[in-house]
């Protein structure tokens, strides 16, 4: 790998996905975890052999996280649910926020080091403000944190959790926040960054080792780096139009995968864009940050 090499976008997986979403490396198993939500399916897939498995249910899977205890922490269209192994079925965790709620389901999410798990809902219709971040603590109690939105996304922390960033996407603004690791309580709510309407929109973002903020922008066709103060530093041309989220992996946490998605694109758009659906892989040169596990 050469210096020319870094931030030059690859394929890692022709997916074809219809919504691909919410990619975690997995530092022990070596493996990129992620969902395609459409299509109600969680992927594990091996950079190095090139397989990719596949796991479907009768729900979406809006996001995941690593257990400490092993497994998967599931937020699916009710409510959350553990998943014991790969093959096991997911048991309900904790109260199912939206048995009756048929338009919202969960759709991004991130564990803090502290090893609570939060996640965003979405308005699947967009007919409401009523999407909503809630806070998954470790023995199972839900907590609603902040509401009023229509897509909840781009949960992510600092290296020491005293910072959150998320999204409401469809207003195209980045929150950041103050955060009391020991609590979990948010404070200081302000825009880190106001991006322009019908240029992209904020979708999933990661942190790295210097604290700077990383985005997908949906219908934006490019990731962007933040500094912690809300200044792009950097953007990166994909050779499609919707990415959906970033994420660092390999060995040294410098191999970005950026899932992308087909849905919502016309005939010709696909035919124009046959990469969409697919996940890109590059290298940058400041490492993400790991994983962090939900639970005791």
């Amino acid at each position: 790998m050469t210096q020319s090499d870094l931030f030059l976008p690859m394929i890692a997986l022709k997916a074809h996905a219809e919504l691909g979403e919410g990619p975690r490396w997995h530092a022990r198993e070596k493996r990129l975890y992620w969902v395609d939500i459409a299509a109600n399916a969680l992927h594990r897939f091996d950079p190095e052999s090139g397989v990719d498995e596949i796991r479907t249910f009768d729900a979406p899977v809006g996001c995941f996280a690593f257990r400490k205890s092993g497994g998967l922490l599931l937020a699916m269209k009710q409510g959350f649910a553990t998943l014991e192994g790969w093959d096991a079925r997911p048991l309900p965790f904790g109260e199912q926020l939206f048995t009756a709620s048929p338009d919202i389901r969960f759709n991004d999410g991130r564990t803090d080091p502290a090893g609570r798990f939060w996640a965003g809902s979405v308005n699947l219709k967009k007919s409401a403000h009523d999407a909503a971040l809630y806070r998954l603590d470790r023995d199972g109690v839900i907590t609603k944190i902040e509401g009023g939105m229509l897509t909840c996304n781009g949960a992510a922390f600092s290296a020491d959790g005293r910072r959150f960033y998320h999204a409401d996407t469809p207003s195209h603004a980045l929150r950041g926040y103050e955060c009391d690791p020991a609590t979990g309580t948010l404070s200081g709510r302000r825009i880190l960054h106001q991006f322009p309407f019908g240029k992209g929109r904020p979708d999933g973002g990661s942190v790295d080792q210097e604290g700077c903020y990383w985005t997908a922008l949906f219908d934006g066709g490019r990731v962007a780096r933040l500094s912690p103060e809300g200044e792009i530093l950097m953007e990166i041309a994909l050779p499609v139009t919707r990415p959906t989220m970033i994420v660092f992996g390999g060995e040294d946490r410098r191999t970005a995968y950026v899932t992308t998605a087909r849905t919502g694109l016309s005939d010709v758009q696909l035919a124009e864009q046959p990469l969409a659906g697919s996940i890109f892989t590059f290298r940058v040169e400041v490492p993400g940050l790991p994983e962090w596990d939900f639970g005791l």
